[in-house]
């Protein structure tokens, strides 16, 4: 059957345009663009965008549907999480696929596609996170690339658990600098941060505000600094995740000064929350606990400026929601044990426009950096994150007028708690297109587990 969907009268907002123009949708694609009154276009669906934006469907790279972490396991699956992301105007997830040290990657991308397939409700497609590297496993990155998974994520925390050193993480970069992959860095000094923790054990120093304070910003800089390195050594390009700290952005701008191919993103949870959040009373800060940890508020400002600079380019979730009952009390008189995580991926793009409306950023920049420029990144560009002839029709028409506070009590991430609980913003989703397919109709749900599908990327568009 072949639909035709027409949007009248929205402001159209890409990452590199903003022009009132009618969007015709044609089986499940962008068909074309016209000023209104400029086409006589019949359709089976009007939607009236008037005084609305038209902007393409936010792409979330960083998320962690189903993690086990820490003897538990985050709190949303694939089909709560989609649901929740359709919600706040997302409508492409890049999950991370988990290699167990000892088994192959293929068997970790496996039991992923089995935990999403026929679950999501909106598209997906998958990291890989490298957690052993040897002979076969580099063999294997290539395999995956054919396959359109293309992104290798290492750790240089958490030793025993995700952990590679050194020379394993130059293996696979120099493996990523031959097959076209990109590697993705969780940078914290793990080794060093083990130490600082048992320290603080060992002082009773037990609750949450703890966590964030053995994880230090320079030992972030200081791994920000030796990946960077390793991937210049290796000849491959680097993309650091989940940015919190001054001097770590320091080491990006450097390298990027350098011409180096080398990218970083931030989470909303660093722009909008800090180290106060960790230090609330009664346990309350464990809600806050997650790695990169909270930091002190002034490190928000170098945050903001380098997204205004393009020293960091993606604003991206780590949504890894885990319940404060039952799952972060797990970690009462002892900070190490608090699964680390925020839940966020419903939130991301109504905080970034509150950027917007706090002048912060421009409307083209909260696409850019929510939208194009994580699809660039990660391959999947103009298929997703843009509104142009021949994209997908991931499209959400989004009030910029209309206010909501956020919480627990009406978000739909399968968490018992906000990070953002009673914060006002300015600006909600009103209608969500996936594909053509409506998932929100006038903040009503309409999609369904299943309409989601693997979606395979390219190589990183930003290489040299």
């Amino acid at each position: 059957m072949s639909s035709r969907t027409v949007i009248r009268h929205g402001l159209v907002i890409t990452a590199s345009d903003e022009i009132h123009a009618d969007v015709l949708v044609e089986d499940g694609r962008i068909a074309a663009l016209a000023t209104p009154h400029a086409q006589s276009w019949t359709a089976d669906r009007v939607i009236d965008a008037t005084g609305k934006y038209v902007i393409p469907g936010g792409v979330d790279v960083h998320t962690h549907m189903e993690l086990p972490f820490g003897g538990t396991h985050a709190s949303d699956t694939f089909e709560t999480g989609t649901r929740a992301a359709a919600w706040g105007g997302t409508t492409t997830i890049v999950d991370f696929a988990v290699q167990s040290v000892g088994h192959t990657l293929r068997e970790g991308l496996d039991a992923w596609h089995a935990k999403a397939e026929g679950n999501c409700a909106i598209d997906y497609a998958f990291h890989m996170i490298v957690s052993d590297v040897n002979d076969e496993t580099l063999k294997e990155m290539d395999l995956l690339i054919e396959e359109g998974v293309t992104s290798f994520k290492q750790f240089m925390a958490y030793p025993g658990v995700f952990y590679s050193d050194d020379g394993q993480i130059l293996r696979a970069m120099q493996r990523s600098a031959e097959n076209g992959g990109l590697i993705m860095m969780h940078a914290e000094n793990g080794i060093a941060i083990d130490v600082l923790v048992q320290q603080a054990l060992a002082r009773g120093e037990t609750d949450p505000r703890h966590h964030g304070e053995v994880r230090k910003a320079l030992l972030e800089a200081e791994a920000t600094h030796r990946a960077i390195r390793l991937a210049q050594v290796a000849g491959a390009p680097l993309y650091v995740v989940h940015v919190s700290a001054t001097e770590a952005v320091a080491e990006l701008a450097r390298a990027r000064d350098e011409g180096l191919n080398v990218f970083g993103e931030t989470c909303p949870q660093y722009l909008f929350l800090s180290a106060d959040n960790l230090a609330e009373p009664d346990f309350e800060g464990a809600k806050y606990v997650c790695s990169t940890p909270l930091r002190p508020r002034e490190h928000q400002a170098s945050l903001w400026r380098a997204l205004r600079t393009n020293d960091l380019q993606v604003v991206s979730t780590d949504h890894c929601p885990f319940c404060f009952t039952g799952q972060k009390e797990l970690g009462r008189g002892d900070f190490s044990k608090i699964p680390n995580g925020l839940p966020g991926v419903e939130n991301r793009m109504d905080l970034l426009h509150q950027a917007v409306v706090d002048g912060r950023i421009s409307r083209r920049r909260w696409i850019e950096i929510a939208c194009a420029t994580p699809a660039r990144m990660f391959g999947l560009y103009p298929k997703k994150g843009t509104i142009v002839p021949g994209a997908d029709a991931d499209i959400v028409i989004y009030d910029p007028h209309a206010e909501q506070v956020m919480s627990a009590e009406t978000h739909h991430m399968n968490v018992d708690y906000s990070a953002y609980e009673g914060k006002r913003v300015t600006g909600r989703v009103e209608t969500v297109l996936s594909r053509g397919e409506p998932v929100i109709v006038q903040r009503e749900y309409t999609g369904r587990a299943g309409h989601g599908v693997f979606t395979p990327r390219s190589t990183c568009q930003y290489l040299n």
